[in-house]
């Protein structure tokens, strides 16, 4: 489902340092994996290029099956995109837009019919605690209520792989317990998860595999220890 061979990636200029370096695992499909390591060690920047909002400036990348690379047409980079769910620690949302039609977008780019959407739509949002807000622009939403509506827009969609930046910070102890308890359940259906945390006590509750950065080196795979 995803596998990285010796994969890089730098900002800009070739003489660059690299943010990622030398970055090789892989996770099946299904598989759970928590991402962790000191802020700074490159966890956000690896979810990036998982989501092919970035490419490999080295090495081999595969996602859902797909060779990724800086060959790879723009349009079946949009494509491979719209198959995974990324809620993103700024949530991304579409302020003007009413919380409704951000969880929405997914579908409508899947060209999905309306009446399904709206279906899918109220159903996801009853799910989060947010069926009576379902008109409010994203704008008006406080911060726990942003996150939220990111994670429902996430999943709405039914994604192969879902990757989740820090997606409990404004969440209360129950909504984020709920949340990795949906995690673990999509995982067991076939979808790979893979969730940058530092919450202790959720790594406690789900005992899951982790890929461990520092500095930009991937330092511990669990899910493939070393003989």
């Amino acid at each position: 489902m995803i596998r990285l061979d010796h994969v890089s990636w730098r900002r800009g200029r070739k003489d660059h340092a690299p943010v990622l370096s030398h970055l090789s695992f892989n996770v099946p499909q299904g598989g759970f994996r928590w991402l962790l390591g000191p802020s700074g060690a490159g966890k956000s920047s690896l979810l990036r290029l998982l989501h092919v909002e970035t490419l490999p400036s080295a090495g081999r990348m595969e996602i859902l099956g797909q060779a990724v690379g800086e060959q790879t047409k723009r349009a079946a980079l949009v494509r491979l995109r719209q198959r995974i769910g990324m809620v993103h620690q700024d949530y991304r949302l579409m302020p003007d837009l009413s919380l409704a039609d951000n969880v929405a977008l997914p579908l409508r780019l899947q060209k999905r019919g309306e009446d399904e959407i709206q279906t899918e739509v109220e159903a996801i949002l009853k799910w989060v605690g947010l069926g009576a807000r379902m008109g409010v622009s994203a704008a008006h939403l406080s911060g726990g209520e942003q996150q939220r509506t990111a994670i429902a827009r996430a999943i709405i969609h039914r994604p192969g792989l879902i990757l989740a930046d820090e997606p409990t910070n404004a969440l209360e102890e129950s909504q984020a317990h709920r949340l990795l308890d949906m995690f673990a359940q999509l995982s067991a259906m076939g979808t790979t998860v893979i969730v940058a945390t530092h919450n202790e006590t959720l790594i406690r509750r789900l005992a899951r595999p982790a890929l461990v950065l520092e500095a930009g080196k991937l330092v511990a795979d669990e899910g493939h220890p070393p003989a």
